[in-house]
């Protein structure tokens, strides 16, 4: 199964492409990052990484999105523009009828370092160490990406 996951944001969205072939076999096709201009407008933004987005479901056919869930946000004005960027990826998966799940930070950082608080960098190395990962990565939210991708993989053992 073909699982591409997000971690949705405005100015970047991270994004891991995820080949789960049983429990034992879960495979990081590609990962990496999406960003928009700060110099374009809102629309033209959105429509960047819907169109980013949408460039990698026809790749790579997914047949889950995997989002992480947006929890808690000091900034109102930074939340409203990542529920944007999140509600443009929403409409793609719906236009070509992807099922789409959530994850909470918390239940991603349970699930790929067996505690719920843990840093970023503890997350980082965990994936490093499970998916044998060697390459540096381009941003933190490309990392969001990957262990939002296979937390899931890791929830549902029984995907193939």
């Amino acid at each position: 199964m073909i699982i591409l996951a997000l971690d949705s944001g405005f100015d970047k969205t991270g994004y891991a492409v995820f080949h789960k072939k049983n429990q034992q076999n879960i495979i990081l096709i590609t990962s990496g990052l999406i960003k928009t201009s700060q110099n374009d407008l809102l629309e033209k933004r959105l429509f960047n990484v819907y169109q980013k987005v949408y460039k990698l479901v026809k790749k790579y056919c997914p047949k889950k999105l995997i989002l992480e869930q947006l929890f808690f946000f000091k900034n109102q004005k930074t939340m409203v523009k990542v529920s944007q960027a999140q509600g443009a990826t929403l409409l793609l998966a719906g236009q070509n009828k992807i099922p789409v799940e959530f994850l909470t930070p918390l239940e991603i950082k349970q699930i790929v370092t067996g505690y719920g608080q843990s840093d970023k960098k503890a997350v980082e190395k965990m994936l490093r160490l499970q998916l044998n990962l060697k390459q540096k990565f381009k941003d933190d939210d490309e990392v969001d990406a990957i262990a939002c991708g296979y937390a899931y993989c890791l929830q549902n053992q029984n995907l193939k």
